[in-house]
């Protein structure tokens, strides 16, 4: 908002914009992809709450010609062993776990609220998120603006239970119940130190950020079998396909399953086929 969006915008009545001069700033934007979609967000959801209001017909920033991701980074996930043992060397264990278990975003996580956890159905009920900003924790809706309920496994029943202990409904579910953790230091953070200890055992282990426990959920849950519209709407991403797109390398392997399938499938459809054969010529 500050660096691209308010000094292009800033003094615009929303009505007043149009599609062709949004295109014509996205493309001008200086910064790599990340950077030109995150404005373009801003300018984009302003919009949606206007749209919302009735104040526009439509949203001039959707459906704009952005550039695409860059896939040159290989994302890194971790496996079941690993993601204890960064849990075994952090500050806030049962945070990492959470994190690795659900997929959900760093500041969704850490804005829930005792009242969010519901343990007899152990699903927790994304309506907050904390994002940092210039050093002070600003409270709004998920990114999609929608709340979502996501499950989360039996065997953090029991560490989620402790952490409410003591605590009223509406205070956070972790830390002190009043302050947001906020999203450790990449030089220096608990987290970093976590994984320097956890390489010190293990020297493979990778370097890993907090988000990328987002992306390790997807790839437990896509390995334990799970559908790819159970992984969208643990994630909460808009659709099914983007989902997809952002994960095309875990279905890859699903892929090859697939083709396995049908190979034994067809085997075991032969073999039917050659027994009921040789029970006709029988009889």
């Amino acid at each position: 908002w500050r660096k691209h969006v308010q000094p292009k915008w800033g003094a615009r009545t929303v009505g007043s914009i149009r599609h062709s001069e949004v295109q014509s700033w996205v493309s001008a934007i200086a910064g790599g992809s990340t950077t030109v979609r995150r404005a373009q967000g801003v300018l984009a959801g302003i919009l949606d709450t206007a749209v919302a209001d009735r104040r526009l017909a439509r949203n001039v920033a959707r459906d704009i010609d952005l550039p695409a991701k860059s896939r040159n980074a290989r994302r890194q996930y971790l496996d079941h062993s690993q993601v204890q043992a960064l849990a075994d060397h952090a500050r806030h264990p049962t945070l990492v776990l959470f994190l690795a278990y659900t997929g959900l975003r760093w500041g969704e996580a850490t804005a829930l609220r005792v009242r969010h956890v519901d343990t007899l159905r152990r699903r927790v009920s994304v309506e907050e998120n904390a994002v940092l900003v210039s050093s002070q924790v600003h409270v709004g809706t998920p990114k999609t603006h929608r709340s979502r309920s996501v499950p989360y496994p039996e065997f953090l029943a029991l560490p989620l239970a402790q952490l409410s202990e003591g605590k009223a409904r509406d205070q956070l579910l972790f830390g002190n119940g009043s302050e947001h953790i906020k999203l450790p230091a990449s030089r220096n953070g608990w987290f970093t130190v976590a994984i320097r200890a956890a390489q010190e055992d293990d020297p493979t282990f990778p370097r890993v950020t907090p988000h990328d426990l987002r992306h390790t959920a997807a790839s437990l849950a896509v390995q334990a079998g799970a559908h790819v519209k159970a992984v969208q709407r643990m994630l909460g991403h808009a659709s099914a396909a983007m989902t997809l797109d952002v994960y095309a390398d875990l279905f890859d392997d699903d892929l090859d399953a697939v083709a396995a399938a049908l190979d034994q499938a067809k085997r075991s459809a032969n073999v039917v086929t050659v027994l009921s054969r040789a029970r006709d010529r029988k009889a």
